[in-house]
């Protein structure tokens, strides 16, 4: 019989604990929390000091008398939830229900789940941290009493299953404030004027600059003309060139806003994708003769610490496979003075477990992850990239040009990675002739361009969980679901990857600005993120920070309640009659926008999805048009109106012009730089910028 019970959130992580501690130890998994606040009730005891009712979560009674059970035989039980708030509070739970003293040293936590790591932390168990415990309390109190009371009104003036919560509030409002930005640009008028030249049959480009002065702005056609004036002929002179070498620094390793951001650039995926399967390479995977093993450290942080074994480790690594000249004399990374360093960063368990060597291992996206992060961690402790830059100033008249070119001296941290950035663009060598004072060039070609100011873009994931991080909105717990609530409430749809707010998000926007302005207040929110980690820090009473809260919100739901007028959403004609009895269809609006039902709902409950003319012709049928449709995952592909009857179906955009080589359908397909035509038949393509 086992001696001590541990007890975990998941079974993957019971397993591979389990595995590390051996014979005398059982572990098990209370498939995270087993008490919390009734789904059904406020469940907040306003006459005692805003205690919370905590209640046994329904379905998970049997699950906690079989650890009762199992406590009542161990000689004693090690809580071993996660290392962060939400575990802390999910072992204080257990302590509660179990009969455990908050004064037994029952409480162990760890980083990583390694052999090592594991049994270190046995050593040295600890009391339950109650000012953690508190600091989950008092953000799961102020959650409840905002969504609690926020909800039902929208339920009763809007509409039944909307929601609003404090951070989830502040996202929307991101993504309607950058909409609204979107809407009310006005563009400005700009030029531009590129030259391409050519010394030693090298060719090479520059861009105008302005006089020998100074910096010239071209607003308008006028402006470029009056430049093109003062050149006479095809020859500059080249006035100064300045060399000089730069070094670029390796990114830090990730934290958990970081990795989201940069798994969203590089593997397109989500940031609930992201966080699930770094929770199975934390908890723990099978690796052959290792077993289950942790692959890589706690996932939710905001720290970019790295301990000492591991950094020594790294340096060692990279000595002996790119040479002595790779390994930084000073790793990469600046602690955030928002951060809280509660953990390191994430980083691999063990450098040496390469990516190469669990390709075979791990399913495709579970490596694809792994890889990211581990070529992140060991780029960071890797020293900084050279660069050779050049500036080279031509001149013709009074008009001078820049040529800027860079070349890579010494590859540092860059032979193994470079960080993604929003726009895509790819860092290249640009290698210009060699020039010197004095020599003359000569230019092919000289291009004046016009342009227009672009708005602002909307938000991807990546960037609007960096704003929120910037904000100090949040934390690296909290950015995924956020995310998530706004999708499945409605209140946002994803279109190319970036949020657009729907109808219904807007109109519970309108709402809760104008009767909760504080909920929307970006500096309130981030005070209040402030005050939380406070209560963590021990140097705030939690149910203050609730009581000064309240006071003022519970004055705004007054005022609500009385003043808050019902919003009907009307039904719009569609236009048509139903197919199926002949009443008229209307527009209705949905959790995913608007769509059409039969407007003799409940007898007819017939509904058809908008349907989006292209203007193309179906090339497999010849009769019906091409329509835009939305697939059960939200992603547009474009099939023949007359589906079933013709099947065509295509993801790419097709367009109405046929290919000039072969006569066949061509098709818009998304590429890193814009846009590029492809024939469906041969190997016609266009390039479109």
């Amino acid at each position: 019989m086992a001696d001590f019970l541990v007890i975990v959130e998941s079974p993957a992580k019971a397993k591979t604990i389990e595995r590390y501690l051996g014979k005398k130890y059982k572990v098990r998994a209370s498939l995270g929390h087993l008490r919390d606040l009734p789904r059904s009730q406020m469940g907040i005891d306003f006459e005692n000091n805003y205690e919370p009712r905590y209640i046994t979560i329904r379905g998970k009674g049997p699950i906690l008398q079989e650890l009762k059970k199992e406590a009542k035989k161990a000689k004693k039980v090690f809580l071993a939830a996660d290392p962060d708030r939400e575990g802390e509070a999910i072992a204080w739970h257990l302590a509660n229900a179990l009969g455990i003293d908050e004064d037994t040293e029952s409480r162990v936590v760890f980083n990583e789940i390694t052999k090592d790591a594991i049994k270190d932390s046995f050593k040295h168990p600890r009391k339950i941290d109650m000012d953690l415990v508190d600091a989950q309390q008092a953000r799961r109190v102020l959650d409840r009493l905002v969504g609690y009371s926020i909800s039902p009104l929208l339920w009763k003036k809007v509409k039944k299953g909307l929601s609003a919560g404090r951070v989830q509030s502040v996202a929307l409002r991101l993504i309607i404030d950058r909409e609204n930005e979107i809407k009310n640009f006005e563009p400005d008028e700009y030029w531009s004027i590129t030259g391409e030249f050519e010394k030693n049959k090298k060719k090479f480009e520059a861009q105008f600059y302005g006089n020998a002065s100074e910096k010239i702005e071209l607003k308008n056609e006028e402006d470029v003309k009056a430049v093109m004036a003062t050149m006479k002929g095809n020859d500059f002179s080249v006035n100064r060139v300045v060399k000089k070498e730069r070094k670029r620094n390796p990114s830090p390793s990730f934290t958990t806003s970081s990795l989201q951001q940069e798994a969203a650039r590089k593997l397109n995926f989500r940031a609930k994708k992201t966080m699930m399967l770094a929770q199975q390479l934390y908890e723990g995977i099978s690796i052959g003769k290792e077993g289950i093993t942790g692959l890589i450290t706690y996932m939710r942080t905001d720290s970019t610490r790295i301990s000492e074994t591991a950094k020594n480790d790294t340096i060692q690594f990279i000595s002996e496979k790119y040479g002595e000249e790779y390994v930084t004399s000073k790793a990469a990374g600046k602690q955030s003075a928002k951060s809280q360093d509660a953990h390191e960063a994430v980083r691999p368990t063990s450098v040496l477990r390469t990516p190469e060597s669990l390709k075979s291992i791990l399913s495709r996206d579970l490596h694809r992850l792994y890889k990211l992060i581990w070529d992140r961690f060991v780029a960071s402790q890797m020293s900084p990239a050279v660069l050779d830059t050049v500036m080279a100033e031509l001149q013709n008249g009074e008009a001078v040009f820049r040529a800027n070119g860079s070349q890579v001296k010494f590859p540092g941290f860059m032979k193994l990675y470079i960080e993604g950035t929003d726009d895509q663009k790819e860092e290249k060598d640009n290698i210009l002739p060699e020039m010197s004072e004095g020599d003359v060039v000569k230019a092919l070609e000289i291009n004046p361009k016009q342009h227009f100011t672009q708005p602002p873009p909307r938000f991807t994931e990546a960037r609007l969980v960096r704003t929120l991080e910037e904000l100090g909105i949040g934390r690296p717990s909290t950015y995924a679901p956020t995310l998530d609530t706004i999708q499945r409430r409605g209140y946002v749809t994803l279109d190319a990857k970036r949020f657009i707010p729907t109808e219904l998000g807007e109109i519970v926007h309108q709402l809760v600005s104008e009767f909760f302005p504080d909920i929307l207040n970006i500096e309130f929110t981030a005070k209040m993120e402030h005050d939380l980690d406070s209560v963590e820090d021990g140097d705030v009473e939690w149910r203050n920070i609730i009581d000064t809260f309240f006071r003022e919100f519970e004055k705004d739901l007054k005022v609500a309640e009385i003043e808050m007028e019902k919003v009907e959403i009307k039904d719009e004609p569609a236009g048509e009659d139903c197919e199926q009895c002949g009443s008229p269809m209307v527009f209705k609006l949905g959790r995913y926008g608007k769509f059409m039902a039969c407007s003799n709902f409940p007898d007819c409950r017939n509904t058809k999805a908008i349907v989006k003319h292209i203007g193309v012709k179906c090339p497999t049928c010849k009769e019906g048009e091409i329509v835009e449709r939305k697939s059960k995952k939200r992603r547009i592909f474009y099939g023949c109106e007359r589906y079933p009857e013709c099947d065509f179906v295509s993801w790419d955009k097709p367009i109405e012009r046929p290919c000039p080589k072969c006569n066949e359908l061509l098709v818009e397909k998304k590429v890193k730089k814009g846009v590029q035509i492809n024939c469906t038949n041969c190997d016609y393509k266009e390039e479109v910028q």
